[in-house]
C-alpha cells in the first residue's frame, strides 16, 4: 500500500462530501441558487472529485502488487484533474454565484484537468498490464 496515497485520498473525499452536502443544501437553500446550470456546472465537479478520490483510494492499495512509476504518475494525475477540473468548476461557480463575471482562463483550465484524468487512467492501465516489477 502507498501510505501517502490512501491519506489524501481520504482528505480528498471528505472535502467532497462537504462539497456535495453544500451543493445540495447551501447552494439552493441558503445561498438561493436557484439556476440549475449553476448547480449542475458544482454538481459535475463534485462527482468527478470523487470518483477520481476513490481511483486514487484504489491506487494506494494497487501500490503494494504493481509498485511502479507508472502508478505513482496516474495518482499524481488524477489530483492535478481534481484541482485543475474540478476546481475550475468549483470557481465557476462561485464567481456566478457572486454576480462576477467569469475569468476567461478558466474555462480552458476545465478540459486540460479532463485530460489529467485521461492521461491517469491510461497510466494505470500500463501499470497493470506490465503487470508486476
Amino acid at each position: 500500500m502507498h501510505k501517502g496515497y490512501l491519506k489524501i485520498a481520504s482528505l480528498l473525499g471528505a472535502v467532497a462530501v462537504v462539497l456535495g452536502a453544500f451543493g445540495a443544501h447551501g447552494l439552493k437553500q441558503k445561498l438561493g441558487v436557484t439556476d440549475p446550470a449553476a448547480i449542475g456546472v458544482f454538481q459535475t465537479g463534485v462527482q468527478y472529485h470523487m470518483y477520481h478520490t476513490l481511483a486514487l483510494l484504489a491506487m494506494g492499495i494497487l501500490y503494494s502488487p504493481f509498485p511502479s512509476a507508472l502508478l505513482r504518475w496516474a495518482a499524481r494525475s488524477f489530483i492535478v484533474g481534481m484541482l485543475l477540473f474540478s476546481g475550475s468548476l468549483y470557481a465557476i461557480t462561485a464567481y456566478k454565484l457572486y454576480n462576477v463575471s467569469v475569468p476567461r482562463f478558466l474555462g480552458p483550465i476545465t478540459p486540460i484537468g479532463g485530460l489529467f484524468f485521461i492521461a491517469g487512467w491510461m497510466l494505470l492501465f500500463l501499470t497493470i498490464a506490465k503487470g508486476r516489477k
